[in-house]
């Protein structure tokens, strides 16, 4: 038995010891999940600035046709200015009109660097740009600190940069679930190495976590054959999460890669639509397989590192921008509205003359959301994002 195996087996054990009491039942119904984008997707060629001249002067290729009932491939009105891709219409769409889902545009992180790696590092950190930087200490960490009754975990290979902090998050690759590295014997045998020891129990609850987790997604695949689920993709992914979200954990972080398009991107068919289309099917079955009951006390945060420029390139794509839109979903959102400052679409509006500003810091808009969602004060408001600018009260997403 590898160390690394013995590692993976025992992560929730030592969440549980480190957090200095035993995880039970969530004391709190509220469910928040975050879904990064990683590669900076191009976010207005998903919530569309179709009030604007100078965005269909900027993308002669790229462009989404105006709302036109006639026409399939057209966006679909939100309001007066933004409209929404059309592989959308049968996913997200409907949250719209429930009034469950909410647009944040010109929003971002105060990194200008437009590197991947800096910018999701500074979004993840939760930490001011610009000046030192703790990386043992990520901010949905430090959110799992302040929640009593935090059932945390990261759906991905490796843990997350946000959950970074004194208390070790499980994490689980939901993509591609295999049989546990530490079999039923080795089990055993591990806890038998702490008999007597105080951490007994934690190890024990550990590996009661992880095959609790592994029959239900295993149950899952299974079936998957039947109930024609796809067997790859963003939507199987999305169904694991709801599955274990719904009765385990309340505290979630998803990350999915594939947006950095500069060369054909493609408008309303192509790349990125085939991508967002995907994106829309899975947050759907995240929200039918939560069922009406669990989807009532969620709410689940898109973003993504940065946007992108504003005019299409010569490839036919676009490149690393700056502002982006969020997007906010769930029952427990104050849905169907593009919430938060707005300026113009024009040349002179933009950052650098190349992308959209950043007018709703990524810290503030996660505060406006976290505070009211789970209850918190001020002060820790300030432990979670600290230097941050605090919530923006002009959003009330939740």
């Amino acid at each position: 038995m590898h160390r690394r195996d013995f590692l993976t087996a025992g992560l929730a054990a030592t969440t549980t010891a480190v957090s200095g009491h035993a995880w039970s039942a969530p004391a709190t119904d509220q469910r928040l999940l975050v879904i990064f984008l990683r590669g900076g997707y191009d976010a207005i060629n998903v919530v569309v600035p179709t009030s604007s001249d100078f965005y269909y002067e900027s993308r002669p290729t790229l462009a989404i046709a105006r709302p036109d009932p006639a026409n399939p491939n057209a966006a679909l009105p939100l309001d007066g200015d933004w409209s929404l891709h059309p592989t959308l219409r049968d996913s997200l769409y409907p949250l719209w009109t429930k009034k469950q889902i909410a647009f944040v545009p010109f929003a971002g992180a105060d990194d200008m660097t437009r590197s991947h790696f800096e910018t999701q590092d500074t979004i993840e950190l939760g930490q001011p740009a610009g000046g030192p930087r703790n990386y043992r200490s990520g901010f949905m960490g430090r959110l799992a600190q302040q929640l009593a009754g935090g059932r945390p975990i990261a759906f991905t290979a490796q843990p997350p940069l946000a959950f970074q902090g004194p208390m070790s998050v499980p994490n689980v690759a939901i993509t591609s679930v295999g049989k546990p590295g530490v079999d039923d014997r080795q089990a055993r045998l591990i806890q038998d190495m702490y008999r007597g020891h105080d951490l007994r129990a934690a190890v024990a609850e550990g590996f009661s976590a992880r095959d609790k987790a592994y029959a239900a997604l295993a149950g899952e695949m299974a079936a998957a054959n039947r109930n024609a689920i796809s067997p790859s993709g963003f939507e199987l992914a999305a169904r694991r999460v709801a599955r274990l979200m719904k009765t385990d954990y309340n505290l979630a972080f998803l990350d999915v890669g594939g947006w950095d398009t500069h060369v054909n991107q493609g408008g309303a068919t192509g790349v990125l639509a085939d991508r967002i289309g995907q994106l829309g099917r899975g947050l759907a079955a995240l929200s039918e397989d939560l069922g009406p009951d669990a989807w009532t006390n969620t709410a689940v945060v898109v973003i993504s590192e940065f946007g992108r420029t504003f005019k299409e390139n010569g490839d036919k794509g676009t490149d690393h921008g700056h502002g982006s839109v969020y997007w906010v979903l769930g029952g427990a959102v104050k849905g169907g509205r593009v919430a938060g400052e707005q300026v113009a679409l024009v040349p002179k509006s933009l950052n650098d003359g190349r992308d959209l500003v950043v007018l709703a810091d990524n810290r503030a808009m996660m505060s406006s959301i976290i505070q009211p969602l789970y209850g918190l004060r001020r002060d820790q408001i300030e432990k979670i994002f600290p230097g941050g600018p605090g919530p923006l009260e002009s959003l009330s997403l939740v």
